[in-house]
């Protein structure tokens, strides 16, 4: 039997649960990434959470363009375009159009943006463990997989 399932006879013979807001998934999550957002500010107050992921996954992968640096952080169009723009204008990324499709933009680290990111991962693995750090290392290892399954 599955969760909806059993929803469907608790509607049936009237015994929905009362709906909080802080039993749902959506407030959680919130709460837990509004809680990860301070501790990533806190250490490193000069990139936004999307911007390091943007430099972290170039460091990873080397140069790409700008649609699939956008599919491998989980950002839309529009919105890795301003990551990209942002980093740009402070030298950490740099823009060079394609060899075999000239309409298309390739985005690597610049020198300064290597150096930057290789600075910051070590910062980023603490952000991790600071965020973490509530649970046990077990209990970290189901988040991530649970989490995981979601995304």
């Amino acid at each position: 039997m599955t969760g909806e399932d059993d929803l469907a006879k608790l509607a049936d013979a009237g015994e929905l649960p009362e709906y909080r807001l802080q039993d749902q998934i959506g407030f959680v999550l919130r709460r837990a990434h509004q809680r990860h957002v301070a501790i990533f500010a806190a250490h490193i107050a000069d990139l936004t959470p999307p911007q390091f992921a943007a430099l972290a996954k170039l460091h990873e992968t080397g140069a790409t363009s700008q649609n699939q640096l956008g599919s491998l952080i989980a950002m839309d169009a529009a919105t890795v375009k301003g990551v990209i723009d942002r980093l740009r204008a402070r030298g950490l990324v740099e823009l060079a159009p394609h060899e075999a499709d000239k309409r298309r933009l390739l985005v690597s680290l610049t020198a300064e943006g290597r150096a930057a990111v290789e600075r910051l991962i070590p910062l980023a693995r603490q952000i991790t463990a600071e965020t973490l750090a509530p649970l046990t290392r077990k209990e970290a290892a189901t988040l991530m997989r649970l989490l995981g399954k979601l995304g």
